[in-house]
Parts: structure tokens; sequence; C-alpha cells
């Protein structure tokens, strides 16, 4: 296993990080995690060099922080760093804080935990929990010793990013990052930003929820066959993350054995700034394929938003274009029925052009509203 330095702190973590979003679970139910199968997945990542693992409040329907305080029965717990996170989204009152954190210690059933993040900040979230008084709060818990240092995840702008991470002495932050998405939300230069800073950086979704690890079909395998790159797809989009000297951990959310085998060979076998011509042309050439395939040229810049009628235009498009470029028909399909049951969908488009005066892309909103509930209609 390959370590890295994390941020301004005097220890290493393994570049690769264990997230428990994904568990195996049983009967097709993720509340129902596969405990015995998953308690071996970790022990034998822990037993193979993995120091970081990664949960939150509401992994697997609230059943994974007690599943991953199992898991670090017998000894474990002192060969891994803890990570979990506090439920920004739930807190009402300035003891809401409190209360999370010490169920959490509960639920780990641990004295202590390694690094608390505020879970998926955004704009809205983070300024309710600044008025609460969250950073009051991390300062409390770092003092009492009921966490060890203090972080976020975050899912908004680049701006916001900056914002936050100068707000507060953070020892780190876990952001999305993959080869598709280098200018989304945080992307390169957040990434970049914070380890200027000394921030350890944590990265989430670097095979893209399982979108870059497909096996290529058409195209995209004639581009593979092609490249003379001996990778799979999900080596090579792990490759690339791990290629930035700013990343210091990987998180995967890993489902089955194999992947857990996988992924540590990968990790054991890579390090900074190697990824050699041929695998940086192949990735590119793929980036080239899926970026034809997008039918919206959107950049969730979400200026359409709030839109009058409530129609979820950039959630809309993201799912139109992913059914197109990653080949994500059902999902596609299902997340938009749930937007309709939402009342979110585009057929509550009363075509008022609003958002098309406010498109930095200059976008025909309208139009392409319509075209995607024909094909995700169904």
């Amino acid at each position: 296993m390959n370590y890295r330095k994390f941020g301004k702190l005097d220890f290493q973590v393994s570049n690769l990080g264990f997230g428990c979003m994904r568990l195996p679970v049983l009967d097709g139910d993720n509340g129902k995690i596969n405990e015995e199968e998953s308690i071996k997945m970790i022990r034998y990542a822990i037993d193979n060099g993995v120091n970081y693992i990664d949960t939150a409040y509401p992994y697997h329907q609230g059943n994974s922080e007690p599943l991953v305080g199992k898991a670090l029965k017998d000894g474990y717990r002192h060969k891994a760093k803890l990570a979990t996170k506090l439920p920004v989204w739930l807190c009402e009152t300035y003891g809401d804080f409190d209360k999370y954190l010490n169920e959490q210690l509960g639920k780990l059933d641990t004295e202590y935990i390694d690094f608390y993040l505020l879970h998926s900040l955004s704009n809205k979230s983070w300024n309710k929990a600044k008025e609460l008084g969250v950073l009051e709060f991390l300062d409390k818990a770092l003092s009492d010793g009921r966490i060890k240092y203090a972080g976020f995840s975050f899912h908004d702008d680049l701006s916001l990013f900056k914002e936050i991470v100068d707000s507060y002495d953070w020892s780190f932050c876990q952001i999305q990052l993959n080869y598709m998405d280098e200018n989304y939300q945080a992307g390169i230069q957040g990434l970049n930003y914070a380890s200027e800073k000394g921030l350890a950086v944590v990265i989430m979704e670097p095979i893209k929820g399982g979108k870059l690890a497909k096996q290529p079909e058409g195209d995209l395998e004639e581009l593979w066959k092609n490249s003379g790159v001996n990778l799979t797809p999900a080596e090579l989009a792990l490759r690339w993350v791990w290629n930035h000297p700013q990343v210091t951990v990987l998180l995967s959310g890993m489902s089955t054995m194999e992947q857990v085998e996988e992924n540590i060979r990968t990790a054991s076998n890579v390090t900074p700034l190697s990824l050699d011509a041929d695998e940086i042309k192949l990735i590119n050439d793929i980036k080239e394929i899926y970026s034809n395939r997008n039918k919206v040229g959107c950049t969730s810049c979400r200026y359409c938003v709030p839109c009058p009628n409530k129609v979820a235009i950039p959630d809309i498009f993201d799912i139109y274009n992913n059914y197109f470029v990653y080949e994500a028909t059902d999902a596609g399909v299902n997340t938009y029925a749930r937007m309709k049951k939402a009342g979110v969908d585009s057929t509550n488009c009363i075509e008022c052009g609003q958002c098309e005066s406010l498109c930095t892309q200059n976008l025909e909103i309208i139009r392409h509203l319509k075209e995607a509930d024909i094909v995700l209609n169904r």
C-alpha cells in the first residue's frame, strides 16, 4: 500500500480509503447490510494496508455506522483512522450538533472520531449551520476530545468552496473529482486551493458512481483496443485521480471482495505523476467521445433556478445528459419518475422564459426541457 502525508498533519494515510456507502446488502434492500461479508471486506482492507475508513450518519439508511463499529472491534479500531459526518441538514438548534455527535459515538461504539466532517455542505446548509454556531461546536468537540480533526464534505460551486476553506482552521476537506468532473463543483481548482492552504484533500466519486467503470462498447471499445493501455476502465479512472500529488485519499465505495482486492492492487502500484502518455491520451479521447454525446451544454451554474414553477432545470439536464453520455438509461428514467412525483419535472414548465434570459450559455432551455421529457418519461 502507498501512503500520503495528511495535509499539514504529521502522519500518513493510505492513498485508498474504504467508503462504507455501498456495502453489500441482502434482498436488494439498501438498509439490510450483509454484515458478515461487509466486516470481512473492511478487515481484509485494513489487514492489507488501508487505514482510512469513511462512513456517515445516513449511509445504508442509518445502518452503516453500527456496521463499521462492529468491523472495528477485535483490535481493528486502533489500526485505522475513522471518519464520519455530521448531518447538518437535520440540525435545527445548537444542541442538535451535540446530540448527533453523541449518537454517532454510540452507534460506532467508540470514544472518539478521528476525522469528523460537516456533511455535504451547500450554500443553504453552510449558512444555516454557521448561524446555529457549528464552528463553535467544532471547537468544543475538538477541545473535549470527541473528535480529533475537523473537516467538511462539499457539493456546490467553487466560490463557496473557497469561502468555506477560508472560514475555519480545517484539517481536511472532501470533494468530488474524476476525469469527467475537473470543472464540476470544487473541481481541480478547489483541489489546488485547499492543498495550497495545507488541507488534506479526500476524493469521493472517483469513478462517477460507477459510470467510468463500465465495460467499453462500440466506439469506446474500439478506442480502448487501439490505445495500447492494459488497464480496466476502473483502474484508469482511479489512476487519474491518484496522479494528482494534491490528492491525499481516494475513497472507493466497494460492494464486493473482488473490488476490494482489485482496488488494493491498483493503489499499491500507483504514485503521483505516474500516468504515461498513452494513458493520458486515452483519457482525453474518452472525454471527447463523452462530450460529443452530450445533449445539452448545461454547466450547472444554476442561474436558472429557482424556477417560478419549481422545475429542477439543471438536475433534469444532468440526468438527460447522463442518459446518453454514460448510457445511464434506467437510472435516468427512474430518477425522472421521482421528479415527476415531486412536481419538479419538465411538464411543469409554463414557458415564461425567465430561465433563458438568465442562462450563461444562452441555451434554448424550454426546447431542451421538452426533449428531455420525451426521452425520460417512459
